[in-house]
């Protein structure tokens, strides 16, 4: 059995390749369930949540018999582990052989997510955003902030990338660490001006209100939703998904859990109709994304298990 630390996970995966993986994984397809999904009731605490999230491959296309990999996510998120100052996502994977069984590698499951939900992102990019995208809006300073930049910049031509956080400290603090590493963020003071300014927005927070609005969005935007990973959490109002072409990374899973599909859905805003593909259509060209300059798009994530499976075998194979 093989340990991959965080470090270890960083040193195997990178943009755009982890984003070619996935784009062939959603080709491919795989087995994998819906994921268990479990609230935590904690002492005067805000709840946690328990996942579980299996796959394992298909011994070809089509084939309901499992190939060569199976795995299994287990993750905790503890919204206010950041006055602890750890974060809010933790956990390992367990990529096992579907030959016999062994436990093949334990990986940290934080930074597999971290990396296989930005690839997401880019992967959905490539279809839905201009291909002339330049500026890039990032709402959010957490974890996955600075993997959201790097995925979306190494599909798109980003040349302008500002951040928007609640608290523009913690914001100024992400710049600081990403002007270190080589890359050139501003401050957004004013969030409707900067969604206004964006050719891409992308939002991962752990909001339960929206804060992205419809009537912000340019001709053109593309609005990538992936922190609220709950029914009753919301990153966009109903004008967004009024007014867009909206995708999903699985149907099971935005059916399922994503607030900003679901929530309009029950309030009538939209029909389930309006969600027009996955990223199993849009790899497979079963489903076209972007059709002109003009359009917004929607992209929601709440995540997949065939993601963490792709990249956990990456690292596997590389490590």
């Amino acid at each position: 059995m093989r340990f991959f630390d965080g470090a270890a996970v960083d040193r195997a995966l990178g943009y755009p390749g982890l984003v070619d993986i996935l784009q062939a994984a959603f080709e491919q397809g795989a087995i994998a369930p819906v994921r268990h999904h479990h609230a935590v009731a904690l002492d005067g605490r805000p709840e946690a949540t328990l996942l579980l999230m299996p796959a394992w491959e298909a011994s070809a296309p089509g084939a309901a018999t499992a190939g060569r990999y199976l795995g299994v996510k287990v993750i905790t998120v503890f919204s206010d582990n950041a006055q602890r100052g750890k974060p809010a996502v933790l956990g390992s994977y367990l990529l096992v052989s579907a030959e016999t069984g062994e436990t093949l590698a334990v990986m940290d499951a934080a930074r597999l997510t971290a990396w296989r939900t930005a690839a997401a992102s880019a992967l959905a990019s490539r279809y839905l955003s201009r291909p002339d995208a330049s500026r890039l809006l990032m709402v959010g300073a957490g974890t996955l902030a600075p993997q959201l930049i790097g995925a979306h910049a190494s599909v798109r031509s980003i040349s302008e990338v500002m951040l928007w956080n609640r608290s523009p400290e913690r914001a100024r603090g992400l710049i600081a660490q990403l002007a270190d590493q080589g890359r050139n963020v501003r401050l957004a003071p004013d969030l409707e001006a900067a969604v206004r300014w964006a050719d891409i927005v992308s939002v991962a927070t752990t909001s339960a209100d929206p804060l992205i609005h419809g009537d912000w969005l340019k001709p053109g935007t593309h609005v990538d939703g992936v922190g609220a990973y709950r029914p009753n959490m919301r990153e966009t109002d109903d004008g967004v998904v009024r007014r867009a072409r909206i995708f999903v990374d699985t149907r099971a899973g935005a059916f399922a859990e994503a607030g900003d599909i679901l929530q309009p859905l029950n309030a009538g805003a939209i029909s389930r109709d309006a969600i027009l593909g996955d990223l199993f259509d849009l790899a497979r060209g079963s489903v076209a994304g972007r059709k002109t300059a003009e359009e917004i798009t929607f992209f929601k994530s709440v995540g997949a298990a065939i993601e963490d499976l792709a990249a956990a075998i990456a690292v596997y194979l590389k490590g």
